[in-house]
């Protein structure tokens, strides 16, 4: 499977750059903590000095106030750092989706892989399970639950919530590769030579369903990122001032016209970040995949 990946990759122009690009804001997340150290200011630290108070609290300087002490400018009033506030916003969205697509994957995995190999009852009762979740109104709940939420920790309670709602796609996936695994010969002469259901579950079906699990995750991560940009959006996500691409976004609306710059730098990683996961998440379903992509 690895290998046809590399070959797979190493043909695509395009898988590799996003390859590349996901691997970049991987590592800005790991490493945000240094490079705001590096670029010389934390990502809550007012800048009095780089607004212009006479001007509605604009940058001094032109693109929004880029300049050697602040690499990405500074955002409008209170003049923090724009640079140090991205890598940190790096952190926070990418933990959030990595972390809720994690449990999207396990959850989706268990469910999908027992109801696709125990077929009857079990089947039934968890495929009803996956129309029901799906049925529900996900994102109004999100807000609702965001709204309310007022004295915790916003990042875990996105992440439980959004990966809460999110395990029946890839379930409905794992379930269908399990059906028509289970008849298999190897998976037969398994069962014939005395294995036990975990056994076969672990050593035979899973193994030859993770290549569409993992380019089903791929394609999953864009989402993530999207809803808990949207959320942070709406005023629902994280709280200042922890830093979200999301809630930059949306102070930067009100300075689209006087300071564009703020409202583009987010946006502008926002956006590189879905178009390298989902370039990427395409490729690998194709390669891992090729049924699925067809389809």
């Amino acid at each position: 499977m690895w290998r046809s990946i590399q070959t797979g990759l190493r043909h695509r122009t395009a898988a590799r750059i996003s390859l590349a690009v996901v691997a970049l804001l991987t590592l800005t997340a790991l490493a945000a903590p240094l490079l705001s150290r590096a670029g010389g200011w934390s990502p809550t630290e007012f800048d009095s000095n780089a607004v212009d108070p006479y001007l509605g609290g604009l940058p001094l300087g032109p693109l929004g106030g880029i300049s050697g002490d602040h690499w990405l400018g500074v955002e409008p009033v209170t003049g923090r750092d724009l640079f140090a506030r991205v890598v940190y916003g790096a952190q926070v969205s990418l933990t959030i989706a990595f972390a809720a697509t994690a449990i999207v994957v396990v959850v989706g995995t268990i469910v999908g892989i027992a109801a696709g190999y125990f077929g009857g009852r079990t089947d039934t009762v968890l495929s009803r399970l996956m129309d029901l979740t799906m049925c529900f109104p996900a994102l109004i709940f999100m807000i609702a639950m965001m709204s309310v939420a007022q004295h915790v920790n916003r990042v875990l309670v996105m992440t439980v919530v959004i990966g809460v709602f999110g395990w029946p796609g890839i379930a409905r996936v794992v379930r269908g590769e399990t059906l028509s695994l289970k008849h298999r010969e190897y998976v037969e002469a398994a069962r014939v030579g005395g294995a036990g259901a975990w056994r076969i579950l672990t050593k035979e079906i899973l193994p030859n369903v993770s290549g569409p699990i993992i380019a089903y995750t791929t394609l999953l991560i864009p989402g993530m990122i999207s809803t808990e940009a949207a959320l942070s959006f709406l005023g629902v996500g994280v709280r200042p001032p922890t830093a979200s691409w999301g809630q930059m976004i949306s102070s930067g609306v009100g300075y689209y016209d006087t300071d564009p710059m703020y409202f583009v730098i987010p946006s502008a990683f926002l956006f590189l970040a879905v178009l390298a996961f989902t370039i990427l998440g395409d490729t690998l379903r194709d390669i891992l995949d090729p049924r699925g992509g067809r389809a």
